[in-house]
């Protein structure tokens, strides 16, 4: 299964001032355990990492024996962009592909297996998990219209997967049409194509403030929390 990573985090919620990729976590960049999970998962064959070109080398010496293990691509002005710049980049064998977010850096192997595994039968597959608080919809003044079933309402994770040359052509059209989205399946959405969920794991944080830093060091300094 091939795999990539966007790694073009500005860190700016985490007032880091530069890739929160680069952040300390417990001795080791955010980059690196992210990198490090992948590894661990066995149905990943190859990986690259998406980037800005400046920060090739930082991002690279970050997660030290890995870095001969993967493929550098540059990346574009948006995730999006990003995105397409790296599918168009894989090996030309290439029928699979799983996307993960490089600021997910507490993934189970486990569940990157099982998204490579559902997608031998599907044509895109996303982690997520169920919504536990009451959601409510506002309108531009901030005031409630709506309060939806959360029975129905799942939070998005990474990775999602898909097949390559769906995505591609997904990708092909949004540049056409100017959609912008925050993810790869809602390409999918748009164009009324099937994204099915696979149950994911609370702990796989998004590391976006400083709040989710110290969050991912307790999931780290204790694995059976």
């Amino acid at each position: 299964m091939h795999f990539l990573i966007p790694a073009a985090g500005s860190g700016s919620r985490m007032k880091a001032g530069k890739n929160k990729l680069l952040i300390d976590l417990e001795g080791e960049t955010l980059i690196y355990w992210t990198i490090k999970s992948i590894f661990a998962a066995s149905s990943i064959s190859w990986i690259g990492i998406i980037g800005q070109p400046f920060e090739k080398k930082l991002l690279l010496n970050s997660i030290k024996h890995f870095c001969n293990k993967v493929e550098w691509i540059n990346g574009g002005e948006t995730r999006q962009e990003s995105v397409f710049n790296g599918l168009n980049s894989l090996p030309k064998d290439a029928e699979k592909v799983l996307i993960h977010d490089g600021a997910r850096c507490l993934v189970n192997p486990e569940l990157i297996d099982k998204c490579a595994l559902e997608l031998e039968e599907n044509d895109a597959v996303i982690l997520a998990t169920k919504v536990t608080d009451t959601i409510k919809m506002v309108d531009h003044k901030g005031f409630i219209k709506e309060t939806p079933n959360r029975k129905n309402l799942w939070a998005a994770q990474t990775p999602q997967g898909f097949l390559v040359d769906k995505l591609k052509k997904a990708h092909k059209i949004a540049i056409d049409k100017n959609w912008l989205v925050t993810d790869d399946a809602s390409l999918f959405e748009r164009l009324n194509w099937k994204v099915k969920i696979i149950e994911g794991d609370y702990k796989n944080i998004k590391i976006t403030s400083p709040i989710d830093l110290k969050i991912a060091k307790m999931f780290l300094n204790n694995p059976n929390y």
